[in-house]
């Protein structure tokens, strides 16, 4: 029900907040409860999506065998397992800071609303990146307990990058999502033009990135990497294509669970050896 390599999309990306926030490695009494609070936050949100989705996930050919329409796993034990992440998220947020706990309920709103995003509006994907790019602002918080601009324009970059992803795994859905009236991008515009709108974000996202080594003086090994993930997004932009969608989860999974490994790897390089 919980996929592992879905992490690889926020948990980097926290730890950079937090490695911009301490100018440093972080306290370990820090890290713990930064970790914790990821993993409640996330865990909850994809039970939770599992829940609401259950009756499309049965009809949808590509979702079918997941563990709730599958039986392998009870509604009973999703939602007692979804209260139990949500307690967890704001247990470790309270753990941090006050300012955290009082924000993890907002957060926790939307984490959980993006799940019914599809019924009402074709941004459901913009949604989803701005939830899991709160990831790196979260974390600054954690340790800061203050709003900042570096941790503002990382998060900014993640909501982009996620949102363009997922506008190309969408691609996989838009008959089924016409079918039942789900909204998105996709299957409102078409595979051309959702496939502009990608490419649009991604940029949106270099840039982002950019900024954010900018305004907090990184070096060459941060800059690097931001010209690498350039250069993996143009690439991830050249598998699919409106004639091809046969390499969809090649560029969702592999190609974009490197890249906020390879950002991590460089942005925490340039900050530890400063």
């Amino acid at each position: 029900m919980i996929r592992f390599e879905h992490t690889l999309f926020a948990l980097p990306f926290a730890f950079i907040g937090a490695l911009l926030a301490r100018k440093g490695l972080p306290t370990g009494w820090e890290l713990t409860w930064i970790v914790l609070a990821m993993v409640g936050a996330r865990s909850s949100a994809m039970a939770f999506n599992r829940i609401a989705d259950v009756r499309y996930d049965k009809l949808n050919p590509r979702t079918s065998n997941r563990a709730l329409p599958r039986g392998t796993l009870s509604m009973q034990f999703a939602i007692v397992f979804t209260i139990a992440m949500s307690f967890l998220f704001i247990f470790a947020a309270w753990q941090l800071n006050s300012l955290c706990f009082y924000l993890s309920f907002p957060t926790l709103a939307i984490l959980l609303l993006y799940s019914y995003t599809k019924r009402f509006t074709a941004l459901s994907h913009v949604v989803l990146g701005f939830a899991i790019g709160c990831a790196p602002l979260a974390a600054w918080l954690g340790i800061r307990g203050e709003f900042a601009w570096p941790p503002i324009l990382l998060s900014g970059a993640v909501m982009f990058w996620v949102a363009g992803f997922d506008l190309i795994y969408a691609l996989q859905d838009i008959e089924f999502d016409q079918s039942l009236k789900l909204f998105s991008l996709p299957s409102k515009l078409g595979i051309k033009p959702a496939l502009h709108i990608s490419t649009l974000f991604h940029g949106a996202t270099v840039a982002l990135l950019v900024a954010t080594a900018r305004i907090t003086n990184l070096g060459w090994i941060t800059y690097a990497g931001i010209a690498i993930v350039a250069g993996i997004l143009y690439w991830e932009h050249r598998l699919v294509t409106p004639d091809d969608l046969s390499r969809v989860n090649v560029a969702f999974f592999n190609l974009n669970g490197f890249i906020s490994i390879l950002l991590l790897l460089t942005f925490a390089g340039d900050i530890l050896i400063r």
